[in-house]
């Protein structure tokens, strides 16, 4: 092998001319940064899809299958659970594959529990494919601030996030607007729910040529994949700060539509208002990390996107019916930039990629296993007291609970190593 062709962990023992035991194949070219920014979009987009297509159609299914409101929460109560569960999973697959071909393996894992729906008809099928694409995105939805951190210069991480948060958002608000038409025009919940794979293989087909051309060791923690964070106080802040924003996020994804319809309102008119919800998220999930590239103290964009939570929650409680599409609009918009920003924390308060990596396993463990509740418990609720008026006021009161904790996430945090 010619010396200059030679990757960095190419060494040679000079003792008896073999290879080291660290010999590694040279690193292959990386493929173009815009090019690389098309593939990780095209995943994103797939993200948020298999979780916010459910809503709209959640008292379709329900009565289809004959499943109580709390059971129906749990089709979104999974995938959220999923993404906490094997988050740190996914440091441990990164290590031994490379994070590129384990983002592969993960949007594979999207399409497969996404094409499953077709045969949702059988409660075991809906959701061990619901469970299949939780998994799929556990996995990608960990690795990708890695690969943020990784792949783009520091000066453009908050834009890159920024894109890839207005693909998952873009997701979120198609699938929500068209679930209903989908199903009236395919005939059933099951086709409208299956369809949304044809978008999964779109991601599984951008990334393939990405994984091809960029060496498993250009991601590879060379140290191992390490511990997860348990003793660093920066790591609980953020894990609680997502904690509290997850919750409030997934149970409002839920339970919007279905509390219009509780309303009065048809299922395609509340699946509209639920796609404004998510399309509200398109605009603040992208403007959030491009501000932040200009933001020294993080709190002073997490607060005012808290606050936007609060009101527009509190607005559903109070007044559902005098301005639906401003709460829904201002509850997304809170929503959307809170989240986006949580993904920035995540790169900010690590002081490497494979940091990163840990931070955010830990993060996505704890607080998307606590999340995870959310739905479910408010569907609880809706069973107890009879309406969904309830859940709202909940709500608002989790989101003052996040701005406290917002107060504490000061620039100088220590970060995690």
């Amino acid at each position: 092998m010619d010396p200059a062709d030679a990757g960095p962990r190419d060494a040679l023992d000079t003792s008896d001319g073999r290879p080291s035991r660290d010999a590694r194949p040279a690193l292959r070219p990386l493929p173009p940064v815009w090019l690389m920014a098309l593939a990780l979009v095209a995943v994103a987009a797939n993200l948020r899809v298999a979780i916010t297509s459910v809503p709209p159609l959640l008292d379709t299914i329900s009565a289809d299958l004959g499943l109580s409101h709390a059971a129906a929460g749990a089709l979104t109560t999974l995938p959220v659970l999923c993404m906490g569960l094997f988050a740190p999973v996914a440091s441990r697959i990164a290590h031994r594959l490379g994070a590129v071909a384990a983002v592969l393996a993960a949007a594979a894992a999207i399409l497969a529990g996404t094409a499953s729906r077709f045969a949702g008809g059988n409660v075991v099928v809906l959701y061990a494919g619901t469970f299949l694409a939780g998994v799929g995105i556990a996995l990608a939805g960990t690795l990708l601030p890695r690969l943020v951190k990784t792949f783009f210069p520091p000066a453009r991480a908050g834009l890159v996030t920024g894109l890839y948060m207005f693909a998952m958002m873009f997701g979120a608000a198609l699938s929500s607007a068209v679930s209903v038409p989908l199903a009236d025009r395919l005939g059933s919940w099951q086709a409208s729910l299956g369809s949304w794979s044809v978008l999964a293989l779109v991601g599984v087909l951008a990334w393939a040529p990405f994984t091809h051309r960029a060496n498993p060791h250009h991601t590879r923690g060379e140290e191992g994949p390490g511990r997860l964070p348990w003793g660093h106080p920066t790591a609980w802040l953020v894990a609680g700060y997502l904690a509290l924003q997850s919750w409030s996020f997934y149970s409002a994804v839920t339970w919007l539509a279905p509390t219009y319809v509780e309303l009065g309102w048809t299922r395609t008119s509340a699946g509209y208002l639920a796609a404004v919800f998510s399309g509200s998220q398109i605009v603040s999930g992208l403007m959030g990390p491009v501000l932040s590239d200009r933001v020294a103290d993080m709190r002073r964009l997490l607060l005012p996107a808290a606050l936007l939570g609060i009101v527009g929650t509190l607005g559903i409680h109070l007044a559902p019916l005098a301005s639906p599409w401003l709460w829904a609009l201002v509850t997304g918009l809170g929503q959307g930039a809170a989240f986006s920003l949580a993904l920035v924390l995540l790169v900010r308060y690590a002081r490497t990629p494979e940091a990163s990596g840990r931070l955010t396993g830990m993060a996505f463990l704890v607080s998307y296993s606590i999340a995870s509740v959310g739905p479910l418990a408010m569907g609880l609720v809706r069973d107890v007291t009879g309406g969904l008026s309830p859940v709202w006021l909940i709500l608002a009161v989790i989101g003052a609970v996040q701005a406290l904790v917002v107060l504490r996430l000061r620039p100088d945090l220590d970060r995690v190593d």
